[in-house]
């Protein structure tokens, strides 16, 4: 068996959910790799983790503090028939920070993530932020984006 062929093996191996130890002998023929050691001076060796994906939690709007605002926010739920919090899976979330994008049910963290601090806030009827858009130094397009219980209810697109 050559050795990129055990090597390959032993790395699909390693994708169970149990990890095996991996061991590398230099032989006369070339190095070796075993489950098991296979000489004195055996090297183990370290395969790195590189599971694809984020931690579910970067997504979730944050917990309420006190148990006043746990109740008002279960309250609030059952008299909606629809949250503007919702889950977005990690890759999706990912591409729209990439392409500087904000979505309905991102958080206010996400939303500074991808567009940077606000220049102007208003804080009533509806937490709102508004962001400039400018080409060659002109004012071209403001970008409203307005928030519900942490998370973004709508993104408008206006020209001033």
């Amino acid at each position: 068996m050559t050795p990129f062929r055990f090597l390959f093996l032993a790395s699909l191996a390693l994708s169970t959910a149990t990890q095996a130890q991996i061991y590398r002998c230099n032989t006369d023929t070339g190095p070796s790799f075993s489950d098991q050691p296979c000489s004195d001076n055996a090297e183990t060796i370290t395969i790195r983790d590189n599971h694809i994906g984020g931690n579910f939690a970067d997504n979730l709007p944050p917990e309420p503090n006190t148990t006043e605002e746990t109740e008002d926010r279960q309250q609030s739920s059952s008299t909606q028939d629809e949250s503007t919090c919702r889950f977005i899976n990690s890759t999706d979330l990912r591409t729209y920070l990439t392409r500087n994008q904000v979505v309905k049910g991102m958080t206010k963290d996400h939303v500074l993530r991808a567009f940077g601090r606000p220049p102007e806030t208003y804080p009533t009827p509806q937490e709102t932020w508004v962001y400039h858009t400018r080409y060659y130094g002109a004012l071209y397009e403001l970008t409203y984006v307005y928030f519900k219980d942490g998370c973004v209810e709508q993104v408008e697109y206006r020209k001033p």
